[in-house]
Parts: C-alpha cells; structure tokens; sequence
C-alpha cells in the first residue's frame, strides 16, 4: 500500500508540473483540481490526467490475486505424531534393509555360529588359531557390508589425531588403578554388559527376521500396560492398545539372557562364548554407529594407533596386564592349549579392538567402492583380504616367539599400503586420497 501511494503521489505531482508548465495561466485548473486529477468533482477524471490515470492503473491494479491458499494449520500435537510416524517408517524401512542384507550373507552368519562349536573339537593351538581368524575376519566383512538405519557418527582429523593419547591416558589409568589396589573391574563390566545387551538386541533384529520368514514383524506388536508406555518416548495417548515390536522385545531377551549368564557364579571357562557372543554385538554395532568419514582420517587413526599398540605392547606390561586382570566382554577368548607350566590367565586373547579398528578402515573401503566404482579391483575385497593376512602374519610371529604380538602393527600398513596399491591398479590414486564418506552416507 505504501508502494502505491508513493506512485500515485509522483504520477500526480507530475502531471500537475506538466500543467502548469505548458497551459496559460487563464486555463490552468484549480489547485484543488489538479492536486486530485482521478477524482474530479462528477466522479469523473480530468482531461489532463486520463494520461498518468491509464498509466496508474496498467502499473497498479485495483485488485490483486492472493498469492497464499487457505491450509489447513498444523497444530503441535498433529506435529509429533507424524514426525513419529515418520520416524516409525524410517526405521521399518531400515530394518527391512537390514534383513535383506543379513539374508544374502546367511552362510557368513551360519559359519560364525559352526565356529563356537570349535572348542569341542579341542584347544590346542591350532583350533584357537582358527577360531580367531575365522571368527576376526569374518565379522570384518560382515560389519563392512552391513545396512544400518541412523547416520554413523563421523571421525573428524582431530579426533584421528587425539585417538591415540585418549587410548594412553585411559589404559594407563586402568593399570595405575590396578597397581594401587582399586579394582574397577565389576563396576567396567557391569556398563559393558548392559551395552551388550542392546547391541545384542539391535543386531539380532535382522537374524530374527531371516530365522522366520513367515511372520510379519513389521505388523507383530506386543501389548503393554498404558502406565509403562507412558514412560517411553515415542508414546502415544491416542493409541487404544500401546504396544512394542515383537521382534525387538526378543531380541532384548536374548541380550538379557546373555548378561545373566555371563554374571552366572560360573567359572569363565564355561561361559567364555556367552562372553565372546557379547563382544562379537558390540564390535558389529560399533563398526555400524562409527564412520572415519575419510580416508586420510582414516590413515591418520590407523597411524597413531600403529604407535600407540607397539609400545603399549612390546614397550611395557600395561596392555598385557589390562587384558589379563581386566575381566570384561571386550575381547574374544579361548581356552588355552594345555601347558606343563602353570599360565596366569587360561585364555588366549584377541582384543576388541584388533577388530573394529581396522574393520572401520574396511568399511569405509566399502563406500569407497560405491562412489568410484573402480573398474579391476575391489577395494572393499581387497582391504578385507589385506586384513586376512596381516592377523595371519600376526599369529605367524606370535607362534614363534611366544609372545603377545601388538595386532595393529601387522594390520594397520597392511590396510593402508594394500589400498593404495589398489588404487594404483585402479588409476585411482588421487581419487581414493581425497575420498571423503561422509558426502555420501545418508
């Protein structure tokens, strides 16, 4: 409105310089008439402004189309329900990929289960040999191809950088608790289990939907007591039957069954499966929820952590001393060979970490093979078998020193100098050093 009468008023102070400045003053027309030449006295406009009045009404029409259609408003409550449905959508859209997924890799699934069957067939060397490679390598490669529904969370160059120091302070707090008498060990084990516990529920989701076909989780609910419902976050008051999904609650049993057993008055060599099974869910979940976002990233972290396992291992008795003394579903356990000497600890050990660590490396290969598409080699393939063999040089080395070998030290240039060489191979070099995974993850 303002716009319109800014115009008018210089249309009009125009058009009445324009009369006064070429008609006689004998014919010039009342002030009152020319300040106001639309709106003549009859109703009618003057002669001398037909001219600006045509002009006003070409520039300015009397009425204007409405722009904004009449929508219903969306109240707050009618908001939370849909982003909730939404929601519900987008995670039962992600576990169908999931199960999809954890479908064509069912003989990988079978195969790690055949494997806790191994300690029946005996514990000498090499039966435990073979249950760590088999069991290391191939949760590398199922956690590389694995579907998730959440974005991971991305490792930033700062992170890589401090990754090392983070892991110090923390495993040398450990020992300095130790050495003074404070064991922390059940209060550690506790928070460890109760994370396995829905890292066993997440993970056995999939599993559960491929064990049977037939039945509809995405429709299966179980009814619940209002009261309990009222305490979730996604509850809704409108819904005349709260419920959870069936094949959630199930697997949450299961995880629960597994801590209970693993907190059993039992002797850990009879439930060191129940501890491996948790620790294998954590290490699946982890390589899921953590991206290292690039490849320089994740050459930065494999590097410091290079330094970091070599002289924690070989430099000094702390890292030896954590895994012995700390008892907790962080690593994967065999019971050792008989031996005529007495051992302190009646495990071989494989750390978490010797997994995970190099299996984010290998998954983030497997997004690199989505984006360049490379035309010889796979990278992801190629990074899992580079993987294979460096915990194969690992156990050689191991086998002929007796000793504790720091894993990263085998693995970790393994990864990198293989993936490199691929990318060689691949005319790709440039394209895999730049390569960054957080532009393409959902």
């Amino acid at each position: 409105m303002t716009r319109r009468r800014l115009l008018q008023a210089l249309c009009t102070a125009a058009a009445a310089l324009s009369t006064h400045s070429f008609a006689p003053a004998a014919q010039r027309p009342r002030a009152r008439a020319t300040l106001h030449p639309l709106s003549a006295a009859d109703g009618a406009p003057t002669e001398e402004g037909n001219f600006f009045s045509a002009l006003l009404q070409k520039v300015l029409p009397t009425q204007q189309p409405s722009l904004v259609e009449d929508v219903p408003i969306e109240t707050e409550e009618e908001k939370l329900r849909r982003l909730r449905r939404e929601r519900l959508a987008k995670i039962e859209a992600g576990e169908v990929r999931r199960t999809q997924r954890a479908a064509e890799d069912k003989y990988l699934y079978l195969f790690l289960f055949a494997l806790q069957l191994l300690p029946l067939a005996g514990t000498d060397r090499i039966e435990s040999v073979l249950y760590f490679f088999g069991v290391a390598v191939t949760t590398v490669y199922l956690g590389g191809r694995q579907e998730v529904i959440e974005k991971p969370e991305s490792v930033t160059r700062e992170n890589a950088l401090y990754a090392p120091i983070g892991a110090s302070l923390a495993i040398g707090g450990l020992y300095a608790l130790l050495k003074v008498g404070i064991d922390i060990t059940a209060l550690y084990a506790v928070m460890v289990t109760i994370f396995g516990a829905l890292a066993i529920s997440d993970i056995g989701v999939p599993l559960l939907r491929n064990i049977f076909p037939d039945v509809d989780f995405s429709k299966a609910e179980v009814p619940i007591p209002k009261a309990l419902a009222e305490k979730l976050p996604d509850y809704d008051a409108d819904l005349d039957e709260p419920s959870l999904p069936l094949d959630g609650l199930v697997t949450l049993g299961l995880g629960t069954l597994c801590t209970i057993v693993y907190w059993a008055p039992a002797a850990m060599e009879q439930k060191f499966l129940v501890s491996n099974a948790i620790a294998w869910a954590l290490g699946m979940v982890s390589l899921g929820a953590i991206s290292l976002g690039s490849f320089q990233t994740g050459a930065i972290l494999l590097a410091g952590l290079f330094c970091y396992d070599i002289f924690w291992v070989l430099g000094t008795d702390v890292m030896m001393t954590v895994a012995t003394k700390v008892e907790a579903p962080v690593k994967f356990l065999f019971t050792a060979p008989p031996s005529d000497e007495p051992r302190a600890y009646p495990f071989s050990v494989l750390g978490l970490g010797d997994v995970v660590i190099p299996g984010l490396f290998v998954r983030l290969m497997a997004k690199a093979d989505e984006v360049l598409q490379p035309k010889n080699l796979s990278y992801f393939n190629v990074a899992t078998a580079a993987y294979a063999a460096g915990l194969l040089a690992c156990f050689g080395v191991n086998e002929i020193f007796h000793n504790g070998q720091p894993a990263l030290l085998y693995l970790d240039p393994s990864l990198v100098g293989s993936s490199l060489a691929c990318a060689a191979v691949n005319n790709q070099v440039t394209d895999l050093w730049g390569f960054k995974a957080e532009e393409t993850e959902e």
